[in-house]
C-alpha cells in the first residue's frame, strides 16, 4: 500500500480546508459490518472495476446557520457545500490520476430531484456508507453518520480509485446518545426510535415533506441534524443544550434571529 501518497493526498486535502478525511478498502463494502446491508450494485467494485480505495472527504455545517432551518439560509449553506464536494472530490480524483492512478468523483446527490426522490428514493451510491467504512463516523438512530467533530452535521464527497491507500481504521464506539430528539421533532414521523439499520427512515415520508418545502424554496428540512446533541461543534459554538430546539423552550435568546430569518426568503 502507498503510505507515501495517502501522505501527499492527506495534505492536498488540508491545503484545499477539507476538515474531514478518511479511506476505506473497497474490500469492507464485501465484508459487511451489519445486516442489512447495500445491494452488490452499490459496492465501489460495481461502478469502478478497478477500484481499490475509497477517498471520502467531509465539510461542517456550520450550526447557527442549520439552526434558522428550514429557511433560505440553509438552503444556500446546504447547495454551497454540495457545489464545495463536488469540486473537491473532481480535484482529488484529478490529481491521484495525474499521480496515474485511474479515478474518480461521485456527485454528492446522485439524484435528479426531490420529485425523483418520490418515485424511487435511492441515490446510486451511498456516501454515508462510505464515509462509515472509512472510520469517519458511525450511524445514529436519525440514519446519518455521527462524527465526534461536528455530530451529523456533515456533507460527504467520495472519489473511487485504483490506488492502493493504506485504510483507516472504523470506528467501534457508539457516538448516538439516543436522545430520541430527531425521532420526537420530526416533522414527517419518518424516524422511529430502533437504531440503524433495523430503524430505516421512511424515505417517501422524508421526501414528501422535502417535496413540500422545496415548493415554498426552503428544503432540506435538516431538523433530524439539528437536533442532535453530538459533536463539538455545539461547544465550539456554545450551543451545549439541544432542549433550545424544543417547542417547550419559547425563551431561547435565539428565536428572534431564526424567525426573523425564517419570514424571508421563501413561501
Amino acid at each position: 500500500m502507498d503510505q507515501s501518497l495517502k501522505q501527499r493526498l492527506l495534505l492536498n486535502c488540508r491545503e484545499m480546508g477539507i476538515p474531514l478525511i478518511g479511506v476505506a478498502d473497497v474490500r469492507r463494502w464485501e465484508n459487511p459490518p451489519f445486516q442489512p446491508w447495500m445491494p452488490k450494485e452499490f459496492f465501489p467494485h460495481s461502478l469502478v472495476p478497478e477500484a481499490e480505495s475509497v477517498i471520502v472527504i467531509g465539510l461542517p455545517v456550520q450550526l447557527p446557520v442549520l439552526e434558522t432551518s428550514p429557511s433560505i439560509y440553509y438552503r444556500e449553506m446546504y447547495n454551497v457545500l454540495n457545489s464545495l464536494l463536488d469540486q473537491y472530490s473532481y480535484r482529488i480524483a484529478s490529481y491521484l490520476n495525474n499521480e496515474g492512478h485511474p479515478s474518480v468523483f461521485l456527485p454528492r446527490d446522485g439524484y435528479g430531484s426531490i420529485d425523483v426522490l418520490l418515485e424511487r428514493p435511492f441515490a446510486f451510491f451511498s456516501h454515508r456508507h462510505a464515509a462509515f467504512c472509512a472510520g469517519l463516523g458511525t450511524f445514529g438512530v436519525n440514519n446519518m453518520i455521527l462524527t465526534p467533530e461536528y455530530g451529523p452535521r456533515v456533507r460527504f464527497g467520495s472519489i473511487i480509485t485504483s490506488a492502493s491507500l493504506p485504510p483507516d481504521p472504523m470506528r467501534d464506539d457508539d457516538l448516538c446518545t439516543r436522545c430520541m430528539r430527531c425521532v420526537r421533532l420530526c416533522p414527517s414521523s419518518a424516524l422511529s426510535k430502533e437504531d440503524y439499520p433495523e430503524g430505516i427512515t421512511d424515505k417517501t415520508a422524508c421526501a414528501r415533506w422535502s417535496a413540500s418545502l422545496n415548493r415554498r424554496y426552503i428544503s432540506p428540512c435538516g431538523i433530524c441534524i439539528k437536533v442532535c446533541p453530538v459533536g463539538s461543534d455545539r461547544t465550539f459554538y456554545r450551543r451545549e443544550d439541544p432542549g433550545i430546539y424544543e417547542e417547550s423552550a419559547p425563551g431561547s435568546p435565539y428565536q428572534q434571529i431564526w424567525d426573523h430569518v425564517r419570514r424571508y426568503g421563501g413561501k
